[in-house]
């Protein structure tokens, strides 16, 4: 009889493994193309696509979804039919990489609303900010579209082009996108290629790498930020250094968040993070005079005639709030290169 049951038990367990395994096993990523875009979807399931129209001043991925399918950007200014959404700072588009001051050229905000400022948009008026000039990040090609069982990947250049359509800097953009159960990820590398002249990347707060999150995850609706250090909310929060920052809520009645891992690679590691309570989520390595309240403090830095500069994140989308879901463990894996 013992004989029996131990021989059951020995059928079951190696079951049991199959099915943890299937149950936190990573799904399949398609990635498809249709003029200037990029659908990406995840185990079946729309999870985001990425545009680079040239019709807009920068790409941008929009929007970003949970693993339950759960939109967590704002759609404003992509999509104007959302009742009750915020449509403050119409050049957050979703999830973008782009900064305020390269070489004196504003690639951060947008021209249709600063240069032609006061802009009416709805009920609100928008006033020009920095008064600088309006680049535009122009797309020339895509070296990369790839589908897989448990990854996805692309890889995309630009030319950060000037007013007057002259070429400051080369940067390519590359994602790599893995979602199972609970979770949707991606892994984010940009790229900085000087030309023939410097490029500096100035010191402003408007910048850099950045999320515009919906209306649930701003902190007048409950959410709640958390920093690697463990302080809490805009006010601890907003231009100090952190390995990551996390924002939890309730979205359309669910319990979630989102997290921007820092690399440690990446300049300045652990990076400042222009973290607004409003609904911003960005990370700016850059904007040390703002963050310090000190006009004398310069954090710009620049790029060498024919040099490199490379920033990676990690985007986390997770199921509960930050201990429910184990952020800082997620944090640690993605350090050690998982």
């Amino acid at each position: 009889m013992a004989r029996t049951t131990l021989a059951a038990s020995t059928l079951v367990f190696p079951v049991l493994l199959v099915l943890s395994s299937s149950i936190c096993a990573g799904e399949s990523v398609d990635l498809k193309r249709s003029d200037h875009q990029i659908d990406v979807l995840i185990g079946g399931k729309p999870f985001t696509t990425f545009y680079f129209d040239p019709k807009v001043p920068k790409p941008y991925l929009h929007p970003l979804r949970s693993a339950e399918g759960i939109v967590v950007t704002r759609g404003f200014p992509m999509r104007k039919d959302i009742p009750g959404e915020s449509t403050d700072h119409p050049h957050h588009r979703g999830m973008y990489f782009a900064h305020g001051d390269v070489n004196g050229i504003d690639f951060w905000t947008e021209a249709e609303f600063e240069e032609n400022a006061p802009v009416q948009v709805g009920s609100r008026t928008y006033q020009a900010s920095e008064h600088l000039p309006h680049g535009r990040t122009v797309f020339t090609k895509l070296e990369e579209v790839k589908s897989g069982r448990d990854a996805g990947s692309l890889r995309a250049d630009f030319n950060l082009a000037g007013p007057d359509g002259k070429v400051i800097a080369e940067e390519t953009q590359a994602y790599t996108f893995r979602g199972d159960a609970a979770t949707r990820t991606i892994d984010c590398e940009f790229i900085l290629r000087a030309l023939g002249t410097p490029v500096k990347m100035g010191d402003t707060k408007e910048g850099t790498f950045a999320i515009r999150v919906v209306k649930a995850l701003e902190e007048s609706s409950g959410m709640k930020m958390t920093d690697s250090a463990g302080r809490v909310g805009e006010k601890e929060i907003w231009g100090k250094r952190a390995n990551w920052v996390d924002y939890s809520g309730t979205v359309e009645g669910k319990k979630l968040g989102l997290a921007i891992f820092d690399n440690p690679s990446n300049p300045k590691h652990p990076t400042y993070w222009h973290a607004r309570g409003y609904g911003l989520f960005a990370v700016n390595p850059f904007g040390e005079r703002d963050f310090y309240n000190d006009p004398k403090r310069d954090g710009s830095l620049t790029i060498p005639p024919g040099g490199s500069l490379t920033f990676r994140y990690r985007v986390l989308i997770h199921e509960g709030d930050t201990t429910e879901a184990k952020v800082a463990e997620a944090y640690s894996r993605y350090v050690s290169g998982k």
